[in-house]
Parts: C-alpha cells; sequence; structure tokens
C-alpha cells in the first residue's frame, strides 16, 4: 500500500514551506492544524492525512484497526525540506480510526509504537491508541465570547472554584463509574450559579494515562481524556457554561511529562522532546521528562498546545502548572545534579524566553483571555508585561499568602497575637505582583489533611475558624480560588477515586459554611471596592494592624470613587469584644452586609443589628469611629449608607 500514501503537500496542501520556516525558526503558533491526524476530501477521495514530527527514524508507519496494526501497510514518506516531518494520505480512514505511529530510529534501531503528540481524541486508559476525530462543533456562546473581557479582566471579580472533574460526583449507584461531561453539565452549572463563583478551574483535562496524577502527568497535549466522553461533549460542556456566565480555566502543564514508553519520551529513539543529560531533562521529584524550551520545535509544540485550547475549545484562561521547576535550573536538585547556565547561574534562561514568548503570543492573540502561573518564589516581575522585563503573565498565585495564613490558622488562638505577622505580612509584598489567594487542592492531599481539620479547637472553633478564613480571605486584596470540598467543610482528605461527601449537608455546620460561601461570593460581586482595585496600592487601606495583643484587624478596601468603601473587621479569637472602637473615614451608618458569625451560617449570631452609626470620635488617626461588638472567631463587612443615618 505504499504506493498510494502521497504526501500532504501533492495532494491536500496542508503543510506549505512557510508552516516549515515557521517550524524550524520556532515561531509556528498552531501546529496542529498541520500535524497529527486530520479528516480532509483530497481529489474527491475521503480519507485521513498523517503527519508526525520524528528527524531521526529510518521509518515511520501508521498501524491501526483500519490494517489489523500491520507495520507495514501504511508507511509514511519523509518531507524533503529538512522539517523531520513524516506524512502521508491514507484513503478511507475516518472518524473513530484508531492508530498509532511505528517508530524506527535511524540512530539505533529502537522501535516502539507511540501515540500521536497532535491527536484530538485518544482511547480510554489502560487503552492507548489515537482516534482520528473531527473536532466540528457549533458553539451558541457568542455572547460570552463577545463580551468576555469584561469578566476576565484584572478590574473584575474573579472567584474560581477549583475542581477535579473525576471526583467532583460520581454516580450514586456506581460509584466506580466516572460522570461524562454532558451528564455533570446540568449539575455543575446549576451548583455554580447558585454559589456564585464568577470560574471554574479544570484541573489538568488533557489525555493522561495514570488516572492518579490528576492528569498533572499529561501525555495527550491536544486531547481531553476521554475518561469522561468525547471531545464533543467537553466542548458542550464549556459551551453551556458560558451560556450561564461562568467563565472556564483549564490547568495546562508545560513544565513536565510522563516517561511512558507510549509517549512523548525518548520520541524517535532520541530525547526529542526532553533533554538528553538527566540533570536537565530528568524531574527527580516527580520522576518525569522535562520539556528541552531551547529547541524550536518544542517551543512550536507547547504554544500550539496553549492556543489550541484557546482556540478550539473556547477556553477563557490557562493556570500554569509547576513555574518554579521551569524557572529554576536546581528545582528539586542537590549540587552536582544540575548544569549552570551560560553565565553560571540557576536560572532556566531558555524557560523564560519560552515563558516570555507564549505569553506574547497569547496576549496578541486572545487578550481576552487569563493566564496565570503556580510560581512559589521571589522571582521578580512575573505578572509584569515582557516590555517591562517581566514574564508576561496575568496573575501570580500568591503562595507565601497561602502558607503565612494556614500556618497562622493552625495556632491555637491564645498563641495568634504571637503570630501576628502571619496574617499582616502579605500586605508589605502584594503589590509587587497580580496576586490570586489560593487555597488548592494541593493543601488538602499527600497526609495535609482537610481544610477544616487544619483548624484548631472543638467542632465549633473549628467550623468557625474556616468561617473566620473564607471571610478573611474574600477581604483581604486579591482574586480567589476555592478547591472543591472545602466549601462544604469536607473532614475527609480529598480522594480522587471517590465523589465530594456531598451528605455532609444534611448538617447544619456543613449547610451553613456553604451558605457562608456563597455569600462571600455574593457580596464579593456586588461591591467593586472588593475586587476593582486589587492590584493598585490605592485599594487598600490599614486602619490599624497592631493589635496583636486582641489578635485583631482592620482595613478598608476602596473602589475607583469615593463613596466605594467596604470596611472590614476581623476577630481571630473566640472571645467576644464589646465596644471595640474603630477609626473610619466618613460619618453616616455603616451596615454590616456580612458577619460571618451569622446563625444562618451556624455561628452565635453575634452582631450589630445590622450596622452602626458612625459617632464624631476621633481614632485610629481618622475624624469619626465606630463602637462595634465583635463576634468571636469572625469578619465582619461594612459599607456606609449615607442616605440612613440613624440616630
Amino acid at each position: 500500500m505504499e504506493a498510494t500514501l502521497e504526501s500532504a503537500q501533492e495532494r491536500t496542501g496542508l503543510i506549505t514551506p512557510e508552516d516549515t520556516r515557521l517550524f524550524k525558526a520556532g515561531r509556528h503558533t498552531r501546529l496542529y492544524e498541520k500535524l497529527g491526524s486530520h479528516i480532509i476530501h483530497a481529489g474527491g477521495a475521503a480519507g485521513t492525512n498523517f503527519a508526525v514530527w520524528a528527524p531521526h527514524c529510518r521509518q515511520v508507519s501508521v498501524i491501526g484497526d483500519f490494517n489489523g496494526w500491520d507495520r507495514a501497510a501504511h508507511i509514511l514518506k519523509p518531507r524533503s525540506d529538512g522539517s523531520g516531518v513524516w506524512e502521508g494520505f491514507i484513503p478511507d480512514v475516518r472518524q473513530g480510526a484508531l492508530y498509532k505511529y511505528h517508530i524506527v530510529s535511524a540512530v539505533n534501531n529502537y522501535q516502539a509504537d507511540k501515540r500521536d503528540p497532535f491527536s484530538f481524541h485518544c482511547e480510554v486508559p489502560p487503552s492507548r491508541a489515537s482516534v482520528v476525530w473531527d473536532l466540528s462543533y457549533a458553539w451558541k456562546d457568542g455572547q460570552w465570547m463577545r463580551r468576555r473581557l469584561l469578566k476576565n479582566n484584572r478590574r473584575s471579580p474573579l472567584s474560581i472554584y477549583e475542581m477535579h472533574f473525576g471526583s467532583w460526583r460520581r454516580d450514586p449507584k456506581n460509584p466506580h463509574r466516572f460522570i461524562s461531561y454532558d451528564e455533570m453539565a446540568l449539575d455543575l452549572i446549576r451548583y455554580l450559579k447558585d454559589m456564585a463563583f464568577t470560574h471554574v478551574e479544570f484541573l489538568p483535562l488533557t489525555a493522561h494515562p495514570l488516572y492518579e496524577s490528576w492528569g498533572y502527568q499529561t501525555d495527550g497535549y491536544f486531547a481531553p481524556t476521554s475518561r469522561y466522553g468525547t471531545p464533543q461533549q467537553l466542548m458542550a460542556l464549556i459551551d453551556l457554561l458560558h451560556q450561564n456566565g461562568i467563565g472556564v480555566i483549564l490547568d495546562w502543564v508545560p513544565s513536565h511529562f510522563p516517561t511512558d514508553r507510549h509517549g512523548l519520551a525518548y520520541f524517535d529513539g532520541t530525547h526529542l522532546f526532553e533533554h538528553a543529560d538527566p540533570r536537565q531533562g530528568f524531574h527527580p521529584e516527580w520522576k518525569s521528562s522535562i520539556f528541552n524550551y531551547g529547541r524550536h520545535e518544542v517551543k512550536d509544540f507547547l504554544i500550539s498546545s496553549a492556543l489550541f485550547w484557546l482556540d478550539q475549545y473556547h477556553i477563557d484562561g490557562l493556570r500554569v502548572d509547576g513555574g518554579s521547576s521551569m524557572l529554576y535550573l536546581d528545582y528539586a536538585r542537590k549540587r552536582g545534579e544540575w548544569v549552570p547556565n551560560k553565565y553560571g547561574g540557576r536560572e532556566n534562561l531558555e524557560a523564560v524566553d519560552f515563558l516570555r514568548q507564549l505569553n506574547e503570543t497569547i496576549r496578541a492573540k486572545y487578550p481576552d483571555t487569563q493566564i496565570m502561573v503556580e510560581e512559589a518564589t521571589s522571582w521578580p516581575k512575573v505578572s509584569r508585561p515582557v516590555a517591562d522585563d517581566g514574564l508576561g503573565f496575568g496573575m501570580k498565585w500568591d503562595m507565601g499568602w497561602m502558607h503565612d495564613t494556614l500556618k497562622y490558622f493552625a495556632l491555637d488562638p491564645s498563641r495568634r497575637q504571637h503570630g501576628h505577622n502571619h496574617l499582616t505580612f502579605s500586605i508589605w509584598y502584594f503589590y509587587s505582583e497580580n496576586f490570586l489567594l489560593p487555597l488548592s487542592h494541593d493543601e488538602v492531599v499527600h497526609g495535609k489533611g482537610s481544610l477544616i481539620r487544619k483548624m484548631p479547637g472543638d467542632d465549633w472553633q473549628k467550623f468557625a475558624n474556616l468561617r473566620l478564613l473564607f471571610a478573611y480571605m474574600f477581604g483581604h486584596p486579591g482574586k480567589k480560588l476555592i478547591f472543591m470540598g472545602g466549601e462544604i467543610g469536607q473532614w475527609a482528605e480529598w480522594n480522587p477515586h471517590k465523589s465530594i461527601d456531598w451528605h455532609l449537608l444534611e448538617h447544619s455546620r456543613h449547610e451553613g459554611l456553604r451558605r457562608l460561601v456563597r455569600d462571600l461570593n455574593r457580596v464579593y460581586r456586588d461591591h467593586p471596592a472588593l475586587y476593582e482595585n486589587d492590584f493598585m496600592p490605592e485599594g487598600f487601606e490599614w486602619v490599624d494592624l497592631n493589635d496583636a495583643r486582641q489578635s485583631v484587624i482592620c482595613f478598608l478596601r476602596k473602589g475607583r470613587t469615593a463613596d466605594d468603601t467596604v470596611f472590614v473587621v476581623g476577630n481571630f479569637t473566640p472571645v467576644t469584644r464589646p465596644h471595640y472602637r474603630v477609626g473610619i473615614p466618613a460619618d453616616g451608618y455603616w451596615q454590616e452586609i456580612l458577619n460571618s458569625d451569622a446563625q444562618e451560617y451556624g455561628g452565635a449570631g453575634v452582631g450589630n443589628y445590622g450596622g452602626v452609626t458612625a459617632q464624631p470620635f476621633p481614632w485610629h488617626g481618622r475624624p469619626f469611629s465606630l463602637s462595634l461588638t465583635l463576634p468571636p472567631l469572625a469578619v465582619l463587612f461594612f459599607r456606609r449608607k449615607k442616605e440612613e443615618i440613624h440616630a
């Protein structure tokens, strides 16, 4: 059959000389349109074109269920342009056909059956074949797409529900069965809308062979995992989310990939996608391969993957996983286990160039999306423009805030006065980056316990502390992220093999906690002071950060107009504090718009009867003050209602 495999350029014009030029230069940003398998009609004959980058091969053939997995049946042709691409058109291969590439290396006669790096669909693991698939879909989210800049920009509210698709809900009749993308859609949308989250972030949905990796060991950078359905079923879920006003963020992993023989590792008998030197190409902590960011074709592959999800799936943003591991050559390595850069330093200059190119490319093509990164060090200007010598990300996860805050909340309240700095330190560095505050999946796995189990005290104090944590988080500058299960006070550490313990909502304390998170989202979205100046120093003002003895802090959140102000005060001990005086900038009636100790949230109901009238009594350097009752382990939010001044 080899004679039937005419080149793609001869038969279809799929790959052009310009494609090859851009590919070699590291400037081809949509390789998925050229490489991989594409169903086409060429000269009146329907079939599929196959193209794969394997420059060090002696022979590459397509094996599949359409040729009995015969390695000699359909041998591809190498292009003569020096691109290292092998290609061929196979008639009558249609949607749903299973296939792999059989690789025979010219270097060492290495042979392997490989998944297509650019396949759009794949078999359900542990089966490993790629699937010929057309991505046609009739989107109905045009209104969202036209207006999503209003939802994704840094002056908008951003409250993200982080979730692992396979364990949010399981089939109650068969808990071992995954619920599909389309089966999940209505329940998920109903929940997110009721909870008033603005966005959902999925842990990686890219194809991954090992379920227990949660998607972080990706081997399909252009295919969603088929555990939950087809590409179109995922598109339909995203479409419905958009139609209901909910943005979608995808966790994306350009930092490493698994070493499985069928995947990218040692792809053509050489270290094609990864560095050959294990000091550069192998991740000792995750036991995975590290991309060679200095190779143009690898940068093309990754940037094309990022754009693919924005192009084809209407994803509204990416969360780049493992940023620190990319930026530092010595990440998770001991002395002598890493190779310095050309200047003798530990910075991965090739990764820096890649990340800048990635962000500039996305910003040029999709300025209405949001690209954020998990980066846990003090690397400068992560979320500053490339033109200003930054990395170009829109936002950075504030891992320092997360660790300091959880360290503080783990303290017995009687000792919190000695750790007061953990609570207040974040503001001193906060405006160096555009920060997102994460309470993520990383904090409820590997023996770390659930959020509520991190809280000290008896059950009453644990719930009060967790309500306090969420309320403090929503008052603090920065965008918000909560991992599933935390919002209902799940006792068990997250287990990807079972559903969230939704039955806990039958108990009043758990249901009260859920209501609080819902109302925090609503208050947050309704008051621009809580979000529109998140990344500007003028959006935050301490009223008092020094009352460590009583473990009380209070501050102002300010919007773009003088009247747009929210006053936040938190009492981080289980002691009610009556007649607690705080300074405020204006007179009038200050309405208590949220009290995390309210009875409907499971609290004691201690508060200020809906609000307090300011007194012309200077305090904290301000001309007016309020005399408040501070509930135990609670945060209060106030706004000024000038037209309702009460005696």
